[in-house]
């Protein structure tokens, strides 16, 4: 019995360290199935995703799923920690290396006091180990809790970074594409104010956005979980929205708009891709069409208008193509995550966020005002 909890306690432990190694250390993708993190993922998600979709859609929802990425991560240091200090206490029984100071004999219980006194360097001393087996595993322990807690307070400042990174281009898409963001309100919004080099210019700022995306929650998936700061954005519909643009471009645009606009959509596709393997998450058919017939009637006449497309070119085929190879991960994420993504057009909705605030919202009138003024200094 010593033998099977000490060989169990050595297996326990280097579970756990490998774990939290290829978690927070490692800087690559880890497509291997059988992990703790993953196991642990999977069995918290899926209940807290079905809870919140017997919930109402709306600020409640969202807010009970923000929750989730920052206390599935604390989680999953505590169970990290849990693990390691029974790993630890399974190798003192094993070597029946305490003597307690008190007239009850050691037990089991007594080595996991022993093992989370000493994981947390606190070394009360009313247990100690009076074996050199036991002095050794305790001095191991105290190494391996000292670099556990150093590890994770430097590990989030790294993940709330990247976090803060991928949400400065999300909070200015607002502006340029709308909230949500959509397709047609970002080209409208560009060709408005007729400058094409503006256009050129985000897409090769988003070009870099998606590769930190891809290169931030491919180290560390959990930043998937984590919800923007309002409702109505996310990462996935901020993608969604970019894709969309870049493959209106490719279909029917020239020169190096075109060029942009494949170099975009290549890093972007690439982004979601991964992502959707990373979570495990299959491509799914879209349970409607993003872009029926008189939303793509208009966005012919918007972009034929600002002369990006030619009148007679034929793009339809080649859009739907295109369309093929991102709209089905993007469903599936969305599934995945119950996070929305939005349609090509939008709807005659609520203004965009900068033009509200939390105690009032701006009349028409005033939003009218602040737009016309906007455009005014564009000219």
């Amino acid at each position: 019995m010593h033998l099977l909890a000490a060989i169990l306690g050595v297996l326990l432990m280097l579970v756990i360290l490998w774990d939290g190694f290829e978690t927070i250390i490692l800087p690559r993708r880890v497509t291997r199935r059988l992990r703790l993190a993953r196991l642990f993922y999977r069995c918290t998600w899926r209940p807290w995703r079905a809870a919140a979709r017997r919930m109402k859609r709306g600020k409640a929802r969202e807010s009970f799923l923000s929750v989730y990425g920052p206390l599935s991560l604390l989680l999953l240091f505590v169970l990290w920690a849990g693990g390691l200090i029974v790993a630890f206490a399974l190798l003192h029984w094993a070597a029946a290396s305490l003597q307690a100071s008190s007239v009850d004999a050691p037990s089991f219980g007594t080595d996991l006091y022993m093992s989370g006194t000493t994981f947390f360097t606190l070394g009360l001393g009313d247990v100690i180990p009076h074996t050199p087996a036991g002095r050794f595993i305790t001095v191991l322990e105290c190494g391996t809790g000292l670099g556990f807690l150093a590890i994770v307070i430097s590990y989030l400042p790294v993940l709330y970074g990247a976090f803060s990174r991928r949400e400065v281009n999300i909070s200015l898409l607002d502006a340029r594409a709308g909230s949500p963001p959509t397709a047609a309100e970002l080209l409208r919004r560009h060709v408005r104010s007729r400058n094409l080099e503006a256009l050129n210019q985000f897409l090769r700022d988003w070009e870099v956005w998606s590769a930190e995306l891809m290169e931030s929650h491919l180290s560390f998936p959990v930043l998937c979980y984590y919800r923007s700061q309002h409702d109505n954005q996310s990462w996935l519909a901020a993608l969604a929205a970019v894709l969309d643009v870049c493959a209106l471009l490719i279909s029917g645009a020239e020169g190096a708009l075109r060029w942009q606009a494949q170099l975009t959509f290549a890093i972007s596709r690439h982004a979601l891709v991964d992502l959707a393997q990373v979570l495990q998450t299959p491509p799914a058919q879209p349970e409607a069409d993003r872009l029926p017939g008189a939303d793509f009637d208009y966005l012919r006449e918007l972009l034929c208008g600002a002369g990006i497309w030619a009148l007679n070119c034929d793009v339809e085929q080649k859009l739907r193509d295109l369309r093929t190879r991102y709209e089905p991960y993007l469903a599936g994420l969305s599934r995945r995550l119950l996070m929305p993504y939005p349609a090509w057009k939008g709807t005659d909705g609520p203004a965009d966020n900068w033009k509200t605030s939390a105690w009032e919202k701006i009349s028409s009138q005033g939003a009218l005002a602040i737009t016309a003024i906007t455009d005014e200094e564009h000219r």
